[in-house]
């Protein structure tokens, strides 16, 4: 009887928070959405915490790994971090060099050139009379050179002109570096305890969980802490490929800037499938300052790479690396972007590789068990 009035009772207070939950639920979101925005600091923390401690474990298994002095083994975690995040610093320096420079000469070579380039069309199209004499008259009598002026100071300064977009921009500038420096502050807080937090968090739901379900999630939180560890390295592993490739294919083709846009081909391609294109237009853009004809070509020959990557090379290193067939990968990709976006292109994979995880090594557990009864 006292087993059947607590049931009731969680019933009935299940069903008052599930009241409470829809009648208030405008206050509720209101109120969790501010919790979210106050903790996205820290949630930005973790994730570069967790991208830091990537690369930090295999400068610790490489770091006198079989040494007994004291104090190498007291360094070893924070000369480590230090080695990390110098690391991907030096990474990202070295792609901002090669990419930003020739960026801003290409486009002022474009601001330069464009005027004569409209001319010499203009001209052509009034050989071929295709254009009214009114309208080609017009045309005709604009300043090119003067009018792209006036636009690309407009894009520049003009916005900057109005005191509120100042005012803003000042502000959401300064909003984004106290976050930046708050979450690399988290960040390094989580790496430098990082024992320390998990033993915590494991006595914590170790007492105040039952232990068939303590059992279960830390199941569940190590292989998905397996899957996006590979698919994050897997990731890496493409990108360099990539890169490497397009480098490759840019130089017997005699394509300009082919060590710039091959760094930044494999920068772009840490984005699931679609990152490649994203760097594939700021390349045709900038080959389009040496000859028209080769960004089309270009642009023709990444699209060729593009399915290649995406189709053969893809999931074979990604899938293989994360234990997801080929199959899944394209499926997790594509159902994860059309849903969530980029957002979803990059956590939709290693989730498949997670929940495909779990399901392959259930089913194995029921056959086995399965065959053991039989045989019994």
């Amino acid at each position: 009887m006292k087993t059947d009035v607590k049931s009731l009772l969680k019933i009935g207070l299940a069903a008052f928070l599930l009241y409470l939950g829809i009648h208030y639920w405008t206050g509720i979101s209101g109120f969790l959405l501010t919790v979210v925005g106050a903790a996205f600091p820290l949630t930005i923390g973790c994730v570069i915490a967790y991208l830091i401690n990537i690369l930090m474990s295999w400068f610790e298994r490489h770091y006198f790994p079989k040494t007994t002095r004291p104090a190498l083994i007291r360094s070893r975690r924070i000369v480590c971090m230090i080695a990390a995040i110098m690391s991907m610093l030096a990474i990202a320096a070295l792609i901002v060099a090669l990419v930003l420079p020739q960026l801003i000469d290409c486009i002022m070579l474009i601001v330069n050139i464009l005027p004569g380039a409209i001319e010499k069309l203009l001209a052509q199209i009034e050989n071929l009379h295709i254009l009214p004499e009114d309208i080609f008259n017009f045309l005709d009598s604009i300043d090119w050179k003067s009018q792209i002026g006036k636009i690309v100071t407009g894009v520049t300064s003009g916005v900057g002109s109005v005191m509120g977009t100042v005012v803003k921009a000042v502000s959401s500038v300064f909003s984004g570096l106290v976050t930046a420096l708050l979450a690399t502050i988290f960040a390094l807080y989580l790496l430098i305890g990082r024992d320390r937090l998990a033993g915590q968090c494991t006595r914590v739901m170790r007492r105040y969980l039952r232990p068939r379900w303590f059992e279960k999630i830390m199941y569940f939180l190590g292989i998905l802490n397996d899957s996006f560890h590979k698919f994050i390295v897997g990731q890496c592993i493409e990108a360099v490929v990539l890169g490497l490739l397009c480098t490759l294919g840019m130089l017997i083709f005699r394509f300009p800037y082919a060590t710039m846009i091959g760094a930044l081909i494999a920068f772009t391609a840490l984005i699931p499938v679609a990152g490649a294109y994203i760097g594939a237009g700021v390349g045709a853009f900038m080959i389009l300052t040496v000859s028209p004809m080769q960004a089309l070509l270009f642009l023709v020959f990444i699209v060729v790479l593009q399915q290649i990557e995406g189709n053969i090379i893809y999931p074979r290193v990604v899938g293989s690396s994360i234990g997801l067939p080929g199959i899944w990968v394209l499926a997790a990709v594509t159902i994860g972007g059309g849903i969530f976006g980029v957002v979803g292109m990059l956590l939709g994979v290693p989730l498949a590789a997670a929940l495909y995880r779990i399901l392959r090594e259930d089913l194995h557990k029921a056959e086995a068990s399965a065959e053991i009864s039989a045989a019994g």
